[in-house]
């Protein structure tokens, strides 16, 4: 299923469009990860991260279903259900490769549990391109 095809029941959080999007975009939310969130295809690996990374402050698990590869998508996420559920502190893009099918972004998300200290998530994300849609592939978590 395309990313850009994907309707289906949404749990959404409310957001002020003139703020910052949740991904570090200062041109806002709507200008941003709004659109790939409401169906339009993301046109890089780097944008599809930023936009996942958004989802999941935004615990928009169908979103984040629908750009998993089909291949490793687990059936659910319940991010809904998720105790203690996080708070997304930021996001930080280390670095991005991309040809016309496999990419490669590196990034750094930061986190906190029920009010405690603030956590690093470090993972080197693989995408693939199919039918011209991008999707996330799998994560790995580097040594140190």
């Amino acid at each position: 299923m395309a990313a850009g095809s994907f309707v289906g029941f949404r749990t959404l959080q409310a957001i002020d469009t003139l703020t910052p999007c949740p991904c570090g975009n200062v041109a806002g939310y709507a200008r941003c990860c709004g659109p790939l969130h409401d169906g339009a295809v993301a046109p890089s690996a780097e944008l599809l991260m930023r936009s996942r990374y958004s989802a999941y402050v935004l615990k928009r698990e169908d979103y984040l279903l629908a750009t998993w590869h089909p291949s490793t998508r687990p059936a659910h996420l319940k991010l809904a259900t998720q105790q203690p559920s996080p708070t997304w502190l930021g996001l930080d893009v280390k670095y991005h490769e991309e040809d016309s099918e496999h990419a490669t972004v590196e990034f750094v998300a930061r986190l906190r549990y029920s009010g405690g200290k603030a956590q690093r998530m470090h993972e080197i994300s693989r995408f693939v391109r199919e039918g011209g849609c991008w999707y996330y592939l799998d994560g790995r978590f580097p040594d140190g």
